[in-house]
């Protein structure tokens, strides 16, 4: 039997997939599950007649693998991985590539990564974006680690990342250690957000205007094929146009209103309060996912609390049109929000992210590919120290010519009691960003006054204590 290419470790649906996808590509790949049987199935189902290799243990998964070894680690986060670690460890040589593909948390991959590096072996933490059809037609990729691994491993990912339609594949070294799985965290906490405003709006038209499920799948489709374009808007059109065939009703209007989480936006909001990046979009897309799951106290408070007419009196078409606009500014908030995040983890971390680059990757197989990330790497390519996405010349110019169409929709839908937590977010963000002058003043001078915490002074240098009572 030949040598194999590369190891994958792991065959739930992800990884089965992805091992198609690498032997596709002209990769022979070996692969190994903790149950044995699903290794057989796959190996006489899915993967009969090609160059995939099962094993039945991890000692002959390793004697299979040309050296250095390459062994994908496709199993869930957080526990599961260490035991892996440690169950295949005996059986690695210096050199070898331990590569996380999971959704691991960037911290655990910095651990792990400088445990293995004292036995000489690497360890590189991939994100990987797209979900199942990625995995098996080609995901958008993010390697995090030792330059030399990426090197090594650089034939691999490119063949199998997916390709923008120029051609160019979506993957590139994002840095060391953890980098990889850091800017994967990020770009699930802007899914999050990019969600979010999803679901506002589609509530401000549906709730609001009392708009139907024909006339909501025609304005997604519609602005399917504007500024807006990206994957999310189209299965959201998508979404809507399906019916339940138990009922006869939209589909959407029958699934319980309850979105769960599997945490990594939460560790996006987290980790931005950690490093001082302010992310109020990203984070009321978590933050309307926990409301969200406060079902029942809902229904309760719905009966007690009350709120305004929700009667919309006015031009269904004109906040139709004004949607589209206050989606796209807000949008651009959300994002200058995560690359803000990014540029400030970027120096906290030693990762010298490159922000261009990371928005190049995006523009395929991931979740949040849009045509929008062009302009987004347009912008950091002209300007690699932009110092906010919202300062370059084509995004300033968009918000300055739709922003009334944003306070408009965000002025209707408090008028309507309709919580729109990520747009009046990315609003206030924007305004907060555009202001030369905050409040804060006053906060600093009630925390002297209750902890003599000091303040600083617009016109001298030092710092200053006032008797606030005397």
């Amino acid at each position: 039997m030949e040598k194999a290419k590369i190891g994958l470790i792991g065959l739930g649906v992800m990884g089965a997939n992805l091992s198609l996808n690498i032997e596709r590509n002209g990769f022979p790949v070996a692969v190994y599950n903790r149950t044995v049987e699903k290794t057989d199935r796959f190996i006489k189902g899915a993967a009969a007649g090609k160059k995939i290799y099962g094993v039945e243990n991890l000692k002959d998964l390793t004697d299979i693998l040309e050296r250095p070894r390459k062994i994908i680690l496709m199993v869930k986060a957080g526990s599961p991985v260490d035991e892996t670690i440690e169950a295949i460890k005996p059986y690695l040589e210096k050199g070898d590539i331990l590569i996380d593909a999971g959704n691991s948390f960037f911290q655990d991959t910095e651990r792990r990564s400088e445990m293995l590096a004292k036995d000489g072996i690497n360890f590189f933490g991939m994100g990987v974006s797209g979900g199942e059809e990625g995995a098996l037609w080609g995901p958008s990729i993010m390697p995090g680690g030792q330059r030399e691994c990426w090197e090594e491993l650089r034939p691999i990912l490119t063949a199998i990342a997916a390709k923008y339609k120029d051609g160019e594949p979506c993957v590139a070294y994002i840095g060391p250690r953890g980098s990889g799985h850091y800017v994967k965290m990020v770009h699930n906490g802007i899914e999050y957000g990019d969600m979010q405003l999803i679901a506002e709006t589609y509530d401000l038209l549906h709730r609001g205007l009392g708009l139907g499920q024909q006339k909501l799948q025609e304005i997604f489709s519609n602005w399917n094929s504007g500024v807006l374009k990206s994957y999310l808007i189209e299965i959201t059109a998508k979404i809507l146009s399906k019916i339940d065939p138990e009922t006869g009703k939209p589909l959407v209007d029958v699934i319980l209103d309850e979105a769960q989480q599997k945490g990594t936006g939460k560790w996006t909001a987290q980790n931005a309060l950690d490093v001082g990046a302010p992310t109020p979009t990203l984070t009321s897309g978590v933050e309307g996912r926990i409301l969200s799951s406060l079902k029942e106290e809902r229904v309760v408070a719905s009966k007690i609390l009350k709120g305004p007419d929700l009667t919309f009196y006015g031009d269904p078409e004109e906040i139709i049109r004004a949607a589209e606009n206050a989606l796209y500014c807000s949008k651009i908030a959300s994002y200058a929000q995560g690359l803000g995040l990014l540029k400030i983890a970027g120096k906290e971390y030693d990762y010298n992210l490159n922000l261009g680059e990371i928005a190049k990757i995006w523009r395929e197989g991931c979740i949040i590919r849009a045509d929008f990330l062009n302009d987004i790497t347009d912008a950091f390519n002209k300007n690699p120290s932009l110092q906010n996405l919202m300062l370059d010349d084509f995004f300033r110019s968009a918000i300055e010519t739709r922003q009334s169409d944003w306070r408009l929709i965000a002025k209707t839908a408090i008028d309507l009691g309709i919580p729109m937590l990520a747009t009046n977010a990315s609003l206030a963000y924007y305004d907060s960003y555009r202001s030369e002058t905050l409040p804060a003043n006053l906060t600093q001078a009630q925390r002297d006054f209750f902890g003599a915490h000091t303040y600083r002074r617009i016109d001298k240098e030092g710092s200053f204590h006032t008797i606030w009572e005397e």
